[in-house]
């Protein structure tokens, strides 16, 4: 598991941006999902691809929406409320916010208030 946690987020944001847009939406709608799981806004998102985080330090310092326990579903074949592991879970939570924004989930619905 670690070497998940000590990859960089800026290697796994190319691949967001990639995953969203060949599905036909925008970086702002990425950055609104990432703003709202964890907090950060678009500089600061910069700063931690520019910086190269890691993703144990990215969510080490983000903070959390009070939602995100309302994030449930499969990612890589395990349901993501099932994942003990606290960074794990936080990693999949991005990951299944992004699943939902490339298949075409409305913000309104993928931003849980």
């Amino acid at each position: 598991m670690s070497a998940w946690f000590d990859m960089t987020f800026a290697k796994i944001y190319p691949m967001y941006v990639n995953k969203v847009e060949r599905k036909g939406r925008t970086v702002a709608e990425l950055h609104s999902v990432i703003t709202w799981l964890t907090g950060f806004d678009d500089s600061a998102i910069h700063e931690i691809i520019a910086e190269e985080a890691t993703l144990r330090e990215f969510f080490s310092r983000a903070k959390m929406h009070s939602n995100a326990h309302l994030i449930t579903g499969v990612v890589c074949g395990v349901k993501v409320q099932d994942i003990e592991d606290p960074l794990m879970k936080k990693i999949r939570y991005l990951d299944k916010l992004v699943d939902e924004l490339a298949r075409g989930k409305s913000l309104e619905k993928i931003l849980r208030h």
